[in-house]
């Protein structure tokens, strides 16, 4: 018996598939393949999404942070000019580097983080 989540696909037929170059399988198309743009994505353009900058992190006593006041300095684990974490919705996506632009802070990304998902 089937359920609402089951998918209802074809059979899969083996010499419909090619290998690209990289040994990897895809399907066989016919024709052209499309060119994909940023247009295609428009329909995500106005989805909200949360973007954090990561300079470093640091592990202190919780009576220790009770006495942080304006002006104390506390101590990261990284170095000046190491590349900072990017993470879009608490997930890595880049790294990068601190830079000024018109008095503001602001980020430069440095490496594209792929993942397989």
């Amino acid at each position: 018996m089937a359920n609402e989540n089951d998918l209802n696909l074809p059979p899969l037929n083996p010499a419909d598939l090619s290998f690209d170059n990289a040994g990897s399988d895809s399907v066989a198309r016919s024709g052209p393949v499309p060119v994909k743009t940023a247009e295609d994505l428009e329909q995500v353009f106005d989805v909200p999404v949360t973007v954090s900058a990561v300079l470093g992190s640091s592990r202190i006593a919780v009576g220790d942070l009770l006495r942080v006041t304006p002006g104390t300095v506390l101590e990261l684990d990284r170095r000046v000019g190491e590349a900072i974490d990017i993470f879009v919705n608490e997930r890595l996506v880049a790294r990068g580097e601190v830079v000024v632009v018109e008095e503001r802070l602001g980020v430069t990304m440095t490496e594209i983080i792929k993942t397989d998902r």
